[in-house]
């Protein structure tokens, strides 16, 4: 009797809590709503590029900080690797403690100097310090390290959820600021202060800006270059990244949580015996911004993540001096498992591997993960658009599974 009142409380709850989990999908919008976003009147224009100027330096130094266990991927790479291709700063990677800085979802890096060997060589401080999403928003190392920057004089750029890292720091009390579209209500809940800004990719209050979601910090370079060095300059890096243009319009409406992605995630995360460990070759050299854009795209599909490879251990420097550690190490990984080299500019890179995600796992996982990224695809209003490249080709080893 006690077995069968057992599994009829257990039936029922699962009842209940499957009748619960269906009426939150239903109460979740199908689909995000677009709207078209004026251009950005240009006294705004003027006022972002004067408050980006350089505060000390005529060729500033930019720090981009990171907690060793879980700092995201792209927000640490693509500020980086796009400043240090423009040669007009000083750029410095570093972490809150020695060691390597494991991102997320993808790769492993050795920074250039801890904060503390930053303080020690540059007791002055930075002019810019750029704070990306971090696994943890209180990490006591990097807040206070951050603060001491502000109080030196520093800039402070949060990219992406490091806004909410900025916000608990307490320097965005008071100010309008941004952030990945997934965090905004938690930022907001715990700092009522903030004045949100909707519909922009950067936004500045003062020493201390802020960005929308991961793929915002590409933009954000490029106005951080204009700022420093002028719009030819930022006009030459973009067109090696594969921009035709750029600003800081974006469609706010157009990134909300909504059924097919609820959906999205929950069906990838449950086909667990279909998951997929995909290879990348890591090759001395390597553009990483091309190759954080594509591992983080391949990592976020809930079904499959990218590992760097290698045939023998110790890091590889990229095209501009980030040293990546590989996962593992072998000299050959089975070709249907294997991601291409990277072969084309940044931008290109990303649509194409946005195109093979759609390829093997349908549309709607690559809305999915466009979606993590906050990346506008196309058919949104063009100004906020990074810019599709060539239509591409789809990869041969790549099929619908």
């Amino acid at each position: 009797m006690d077995k069968w009142l057992a599994l009829k409380v257990g039936l029922g709850s699962a009842a209940f809590l499957a009748a619960m989990g269906g009426a939150w999908l239903l109460s979740l919008p199908p689909a995000s709503a677009s709207k078209a976003v004026p251009p950005i009147p240009p006294d705004e224009v003027e006022a972002t590029l004067s408050a980006l100027k350089p505060p000390k330096r005529p060729r500033p130094l930019i720090a981009i900080i990171g907690i060793n266990d879980a700092t995201e991927t792209t927000d640490y790479l693509m500020p980086t690797g796009i400043l240090r291709r423009a040669d007009i700063a000083d750029v410095v990677a570093l972490a809150t403690e020695s060691g390597p800085v494991t991102l997320f979802p993808v790769l492993t890096v050795e920074p250039d100097l801890t904060v503390a060997n930053f303080d020690v060589r540059y007791p002055e401080g930075a002019d810019y310090v750029i704070v990306p999403a971090m696994s943890r928003d209180d990490d006591p190392a990097a807040l206070q390290w951050i603060r001491s920057q502000a109080a030196k004089g520093a800039i402070i750029i949060g990219v992406c959820a490091g806004a909410k890292v900025v916000a608990e720091t307490g320097l965005l009390d008071g100010k309008r600021a941004t952030t990945h579209w997934y965090y905004l209500d938690e930022m907001l809940g715990n700092h009522s202060t903030i004045r949100y800004v909707p519909d922009r990719r950067l936004v500045v209050d003062d020493d201390v800006i802020t960005t929308t979601g991961i793929s915002a910090s590409m933009p954000m370079a490029l106005t951080l270059i204009e700022a420093i060095a002028g719009r030819h300059k930022a006009e030459s890096i973009a067109q090696d990244l594969g921009l035709t243009h750029w600003d800081a319009r974006h469609d706010s409406n157009a990134f909300t949580f909504t059924r097919p992605f609820a959906l999205t995630a929950m069906r990838n995360t449950l086909a667990f015996w279909k998951h997929e460990t995909f290879g990348m070759e890591l090759q001395p050299g390597v553009d990483e911004v091309a190759l954080a854009l594509i591992a983080d795209a391949w990592s976020r599909t809930y079904r499959s993540r990218a590992v760097m490879f290698a045939s023998t251990a110790g890091a590889r420097p990229t095209r501009n001096g980030i040293r990546i550690v590989p996962d593992e190490i072998t000299g050959s990984w089975p070709a249907q498992q294997r991601l291409p080299s990277v072969r084309e500019p940044p931008a290109r890179a990303l649509d194409r591997a946005l195109r093979s995600i759609a390829t093997r796992y349908g549309r709607r996982t690559a809305d999915f993960v466009a979606m993590q990224l906050e990346y506008p695809r196309g058919h949104r209003n063009k100004g906020a658009t990074l810019p599709t490249g060539d239509p591409g080709i789809p990869l041969k080893h790549f099929q619908p599974s």
